[in-house]
């Protein structure tokens, strides 16, 4: 964001902005798209994209910050229709189903692991940052995606398409009420930094 000229304000803005559809995109796949338990976020992928179109002369001899925030923003926007308009004419059409054929396991799996890895750095240094909140969330997350995918609740696979979602609530509230019974009175201030829900 201050590349394109905004400031605080925006930064926190395109942040909420974010997080925002993200959670509309994950309820929208997770009710109406596969119905498989994914959260669905940003990209890295558009990162390269982005950056090209930020460092481009007609973006860059704006002078005003303001108005090259403005600009950036609605290039960035309009690439980012385009090509999810070309991932919604190639699902629809059926083109992806025949350009599926030609990818094996083989192929997906290391592209699938590679992004697991990849965000391996961002994850369990988290975790290990408040082990008795990060571990317990990885065990309530594996029981009801794998042990309680299939209860339902009011017909509907409540384990099996919001795991993520619910063991982040339920962990949080775990939390939360460690933070209230003084649980975290007597540690390091680090420790309280990264476990105590008023600090964290």
């Amino acid at each position: 964001v201050p590349q394109m000229g905004g400031d605080d304000g925006d930064k926190a803005r395109v942040i909420q902005t974010l997080l925002f559809v993200a959670g509309i995109n994950t309820l929208l796949q997770t009710l109406f798209g596969t119905r498989l338990p994914t959260v669905i976020g940003g990209s890295y992928a558009f990162l390269i994209p982005i950056m090209t179109i930020l460092n481009s002369s007609s973006i860059q001899s704006i002078s005003d910050n303001r108005e090259r925030f403005h600009h950036s923003m609605r290039a960035v926007q309009g690439a980012l229709i385009a090509s999810s308009s070309l991932q919604i004419i190639l699902g629809y059409s059926g083109l992806w189903g025949i350009f599926s054929r030609f990818l094996s396991p083989l192929g997906a799996a290391p592209s699938i692991a590679l992004v697991g890895l990849g965000l391996f750095e961002l994850g369990f240094p988290g975790v290990a940052k408040c082990v008795e909140i990060g571990l317990l969330e990885l065990l309530v997350l594996g029981i009801f995606a794998l042990y309680l995918k299939h209860i339902k609740v009011r017909n509907l696979h409540l384990f099996e398409r919001y795991p993520v979602l619910l063991s982040v609530v339920i962990i949080w509230i775990f939390a939360y009420l460690l933070t209230l019974s003084g649980a975290y009175r007597h540690v390091p201030q680090k420790t309280k930094i990264h476990c105590r829900t008023d600090k964290a």
